[in-house]
Parts: C-alpha cells; structure tokens; sequence
C-alpha cells in the first residue's frame, strides 16, 4: 500500500498481493476493416493507399489490451489502473481482415508500480509479433488531477 496525497487529502492505493510476475493472459480479436493500416489515419493519403492488414498501431494496443487484462484483477480497478510507458516488439508478418489474432502475454517484473511484459501474438498462421511492454500503476484519480493542471498550463502558453 502507498499513499497518494491530492489537492489536500489523502487517498490510499492498493496493489493487491496477487500482483505478482508469473501472471499470464491469453487474448483474441478478429482482426476487422477498422484496425487496418488504411484506418490508422485515414486522413493520410500515404495510409490510405496501403494495404488492408491489421496495423502496427493497432497490433501495439491489442498487446497492450492483453496486458491491462491480466493485471487488472490484481488492481483496485478502475480506481487503479495502468498506463503503458515503454514498447518494444517486432511486427513479423502481414495479417488480413477476418483473422484471429492470439496475444499471449506473461509480467515478468513487479518493481513498485512498474510492470514488465513478455508478449507475442498469433495469427494461426505466423508469429506476427514478439517483444516486451512496460506499464505502470497509476492512481486514475491523481492522474487524471495532472493532466488537469498540464492542460491548464498548456492552454495558458498559447
């Protein structure tokens, strides 16, 4: 347990004990027209013109969908939650509309509230992706408090 001081209060957050490395998540998605490359910025002609595969960034935030779904029972969610912070995989092969994609991810460290992923996904066909992912717990009520103040800020320097 820590404890998290906001605008003059104090709220407490708990990691629950069972938040520990070894924990495993298998996840699947059809892979739909939406999370192709041309869909990522449709705004973009250079994306428009490629090919209709499952995205990069599309492919980022399906891992990181699978690892936000093996932590959060662990979590006080969504009073607690995790913002991903490091990325780090390959995008080994082309994946088509209609095709479930499998991520397969594993937390290999819990140092504080930082969290590192082992992750890989399948198309059933190819090792579309491997690699690792680093998160970190967040109290969603502190955080959302900064971005308050940094958008303020930002609005202020105009």
């Amino acid at each position: 347990m820590f404890d998290l001081p906001i605008s003059g209060s104090l709220l407490k957050a708990y990691m629950k004990e069972t938040l520990k490395a070894g924990l495993k998540c298998e996840h699947r998605f059809t892979v739909p027209q939406s999370k192709t490359v041309p869909a990522l910025y449709p705004e973009a002609d250079e994306f428009v013109v490629m090919p209709e595969v499952f995205a990069t960034g599309f492919l980022v935030g399906f891992l990181e969908w699978a690892c936000i779904k093996a932590i959060n029972p662990h979590l006080d969610w969504p009073l607690e939650q995790s913002v991903g912070t490091h990325i780090d995989v390959t995008h080994e092969a082309a994946t088509p509309v209609g095709m479930e994609v499998r991520a397969t991810v594993e937390l290999r460290l819990v140092e504080g509230r930082k969290l590192v992923f082992s992750v890989e996904a399948h198309d059933g066909v190819d090792l579309i992706s491997r690699g690792r992912h680093e998160r970190f717990v967040i109290n969603k009520k502190k955080f959302d408090d900064k971005l308050m103040v940094k958008r303020d800020l930002g609005a202020t320097s105009l």
